[in-house]
């Protein structure tokens, strides 16, 4: 038999193992490549980093513990990317990067660099131009709606001041911007059966990501960047550009008499819903989406999806499939300018809420351009942090 022949049959004896390879890569889940990357992140920290990460499943303060503000104004738990090695890092991204899906991964990262932008920007303005406080802590008051509809109170910023686990608040002397200033930490033990949270997040970004089985929550989760507009190697970035673009495009395409129900009577300046608001809930306004027609019903399940998708792609499926579900029983709400400066953000506040759902886009004066500093919120009333699927 000729060596061609030889070849030939050994490839054909292969060909039925091909399907039953395929079929085995395919069957590692996706909270099983998780729960590995995890595992990897973990094995690279000491024991003293591993102790600083590592919180109870029922560890209710940590599980709130996030924000929009500097960490230097609410201290996170966990540790940051500083602190870390650059394998330790590595490892940290490879771990966010694993539970969201390549878009959600990519928007987290655009956020963290616009932070070092920012940080660049104060220290070549150490004057104190157009920026955050860098004094006295964050601003007074929320701006919420008027009384009555749920506004949180004032100074929403997220929960108390944290130190180290005994409460105890250490100075902060350091820079309080930065794309190392981002923290990360694990609430119970990576599993492939039992309930653990992923969290991670620092300025303008909070994701509470829990794995519950095969079931994956991004909810409680808040994006925001400042500045909402930057150019980075000749490209500029707008890491919550579609937030802005789609959800005007929908405004655009609603009639006369739709956009008078779906854009509010007042303003609203700040989240209504943001960080240290678990449990409060509002009432829906604007416009219901059973009042749409089919093409704007679906660019409103195409500006959900902004959120939706952020998480790994078999979890923002389930989820989507959840939403349009309940599309009826959503509501579409607008509060501002209705006008919008080709190639920059909104400076209108906007409102999605649904049965499971309620997402808050809120662009902030402070900074001095509300377009070039935004806050989003991302929450599900019935679910956040897995409660429907942890509940023991």
């Amino acid at each position: 038999m000729s060596i061609l022949s030889i070849t030939k049959a050994r490839v054909i004896r292969l060909l039925p193992l091909l399907p039953i390879s395929l079929a085995i890569a395919s069957a590692q889940t996706a909270t099983s490549r998780i729960v590995s990357v995890a595992n990897h992140f973990l094995s690279t920290l000491d024991d003293k980093q591993k102790q600083a990460v590592l919180f109870s499943f029922n560890d209710e303060e940590q599980r709130k513990r996030w924000s929009n503000f500097p960490v230097s104004f609410v201290r996170r738990g966990g540790i940051n990317l500083k602190e870390m090695d650059s394998a330790q890092r590595s490892a940290a991204m490879a771990l966010v990067a694993s539970a969201l899906s390549p878009k959600g991964f990519e928007k987290v990262q655009q956020i963290m660099q616009g932070d070092e932008v920012l940080k660049t920007n104060e220290a070549n303005n150490p004057a104190g131009g157009p920026g955050p406080r860098r004094n006295g802590g964050p601003p007074p008051g929320n701006g919420g709606p008027p009384p009555g509809n749920g506004g949180p109170p004032p100074g929403n910023g997220g929960p108390p001041p944290f130190g180290d686990r005994g409460g105890n608040r250490a100075p902060w002397n350091g820079p309080i911007f930065g794309k190392d200033l981002y923290y990360i930490s694990i609430l119970g033990k990576p599993s492939e059966k039992y309930p653990w949270m992923l969290q991670f997040g620092g300025h303008h970004l909070a994701l509470n990501i829990t794995i519950a089985g095969e079931r994956g929550v991004l909810t409680p989760t808040l994006t925001g960047a400042q500045p909402a507009l930057y150019t980075i190697n000749g490209k500029t970035v707008r890491p919550l550009g579609p937030e802005s673009d789609k959800a005007f495009t929908l405004l655009q395409a609603l009639d006369e008499g739709q956009r008078k129900q779906a854009i509010l009577s007042y303003r609203l300046a700040d989240l209504v819903l943001g960080p240290g608001q678990d449990g409060k809930t509002i009432v829906p306004e604007g416009l219901r989406a059973s009042a749409m027609n089919e093409r704007q019903r679906a660019m409103l399940l195409d500006v959900i999806a902004e959120w939706a998708g952020i998480i790994h792609e078999s979890a923002a499926a389930a989820r989507m499939a959840e939403l349009k579900a309940d599309l009826d029983e959503t509501w579409f709400s607008w509060s501002g300018p209705t006008t919008v400066v080709p190639g920059k953000n909104i400076t209108a506040y906007y409102r999605i809420q649904g049965p499971h759902l309620v997402i808050e886009y809120a662009p902030q004066e402070l900074g001095g351009d509300p377009a070039l500093h935004v806050h989003t919120m991302y929450r599900d009333p019935t679910n956040d942090y897995g409660r429907r699927f942890t509940a023991q």
